[in-house]
C-alpha cells in the first residue's frame, strides 16, 4: 500500500484549506501519515543548528531527530500539502519545513558537477490552497514548492487544487469550495 504524506499548515479549526485536502486524501489510495505543522515544534535554522546538521551531513550520519522530516518526505510514496494562501505564498511554517527537509543526502544529492539528483520516492504532490481574494498568477507558493520537488526532489509532477475568491462579498464560499471537491470527486484516478 501506498504511503501518503500529509504536510498539514491549515490552522484554523474550520479550515476550507483542510476540507479540500481531506477530499483528496479520501480519494487517494494508501495509509496516510499526516504532520500537522501547528503542532510540531519545527525551528528555523540558525548559525548553531545549520554548523550541527551540516556535520552531521558531511559525516554522512542521518540518525539524529532533526533529520526526521526529510527522511519521512524522502519515503512517501504521494505527497499532499494544505496550506491556506497567505501573503501570496503560505504560512512561514511552510517554509520553515522546506528548510528542515532540503537535506543533502536524503531528499537530494549533488553531482560531481554541482547538478542536484532527487532522493525522493514520490513522483507527484499534490498542493492544496484557498484563499479569501483571488491568486491568480500570483501563487507563489506552488511555485517554489513546485520549482524545490523539480530541481532538487527529484519529482517531476505538482497538481494544484485551489478554491479562491472565498470571501468577495456576493459569493458563496460553501460552493467555491464545493466546486473543488466535485473536481476531486470527478477524476476517475489519481
Amino acid at each position: 500500500m501506498k504511503k501518503i504524506l500529509f504536510v498539514n499548515a491549515c490552522v484554523h479549526p474550520d479550515s476550507r484549506t483542510y476540507r479540500i485536502a481531506k477530499e483528496l486524501l479520501n480519494k487517494l489510495n494508501g495509509t496516510v501519515e499526516e504532520v500537522n505543522l501547528s503542532n510540531e515544534n519545527i525551528q528555523p535554522l540558525n548559525w548553531e543548528s545549520l554548523q550541527k546538521r551540516d556535520e552531521y551531513i558531511r559525516s554522512g550520519d542521518f540518525s539524529s531527530p532533526i533529520f526526521k522530516y526529510a527522511k519521512q518526505f524522502a519515503n512517501a510514496d504521494e505527497i499532499v500539502i494544505a496550506a491556506p494562501y497567505w501573503d501570496l505564498s503560505f504560512p512561514s511554517i511552510v517554509k520553515i519545513y522546506l528548510e528542515a527537509i532540503t537535506v543533502t543526502g536524503v531528499t537530494f544529492k549533488y553531482t560531481p558537477e554541482g547538478i542536484p539528483v532527487g532522493l525522493c520516492n514520490a513522483k507527484r504532490i499534490f498542493y492544496v490552497a484557498t484563499a479569501g481574494g483571488a491568486i491568480g498568477n500570483l501563487n507563489w507558493g506552488l511555485e517554489y514548492i513546485k520549482s524545490l520537488a523539480e530541481n532538487f526532489y527529484g519529482i517531476d509532477q505538482t497538481i494544484c487544487f485551489k478554491a479562491e475568491n472565498l470571501d468577495i462579498i456576493g459569493n458563496d464560499p460553501d460552493e467555491i469550495v464545493g466546486r473543488e471537491i466535485d473536481k476531486i470527486r470527478s477524476i476517475n484516478a489519481l
